[in-house]
C-alpha cells in the first residue's frame, strides 16, 4: 500500500513535499475505506471468539465438542481477523496483506469445505468487491497526481 509511512495520510504531507489536492483526496478515501473494512473485520474476529467461548444463544454444539478441523478454522480466523483489523486501522502495509490473506483464505475454505465455512453468493460477491475496491483505491492513491 505504501502510504509513504504508516499513518502519513493522517498527518498530511511531509515538509518540502508538494502534494496535489486530488492525490490527497484519494489517500483520504483509501484511509476511510481501510477503517471501515477494519471495523467490519474486527466484528468478524470477535464473532469467531464468541464461538470459541460459547456465547449463550448459540444452538450449535460447544466448541470443544466440534471436529478438530472446525476448531482449527475458527481459531485461525479468530486470530488473523483481529490482527488484520488492527493493521487496516493503522493503514499499514502488513494490515492490507493480512486482510487479503484472511479474505482469500476464507473464500478458498468456503469453496473447499462448505460445511465448515458456509458462505452465500452475496457474501462471496461482497468479498470480491471489497478486494477489487482495495486494489483500485490503492492504485489510485499511489498513482494519481504524479
Amino acid at each position: 500500500m505504501g502510504l509513504g509511512g504508516d499513518g502519513d495520510v493522517l498527518r498530511g504531507a511531509k515538509a518540502g513535499e508538494a502534494e496535489s489536492g486530488r492525490q490527497s483526496r484519494w489517500r483520504t478515501v483509501l484511509v476511510w475505506f481501510l477503517r471501515l473494512v477494519s471495523a467490519f473485520w474486527l466484528a468478524k474476529g470477535l464473532t469467531a471468539w464468541a464461538v470459541i467461548f460459547g456465547v449463550p444463544g448459540n444452538h450449535e454444539p460447544p466448541f470443544e465438542n466440534r471436529l478438530l478441523s472446525y476448531q482449527a478454522i475458527i481459531v485461525y480466523f479468530a486470530v488473523i481477523d483481529l490482527v488484520a483489523a488492527v493493521g487496516l486501522w493503522l493503514t499499514s502495509t502488513w494490515g492490507g496483506v493480512l486482510w487479503l490473506l484472511a479474505a482469500i483464505s476464507q473464500l478458498l475454505l468456503a469453496f473447499l469445505f462448505p460445511r465448515f465455512v458456509p458462505m452465500t453468493a452475496w457474501i462471496v460477491g461482497i468479498y470480491i468487491a471489497l478486494i477489487a475496491v482495495y486494489f483500485i483505491a490503492t492504485w489510485a492513491a499511489e498513482n494519481d497526481g504524479g
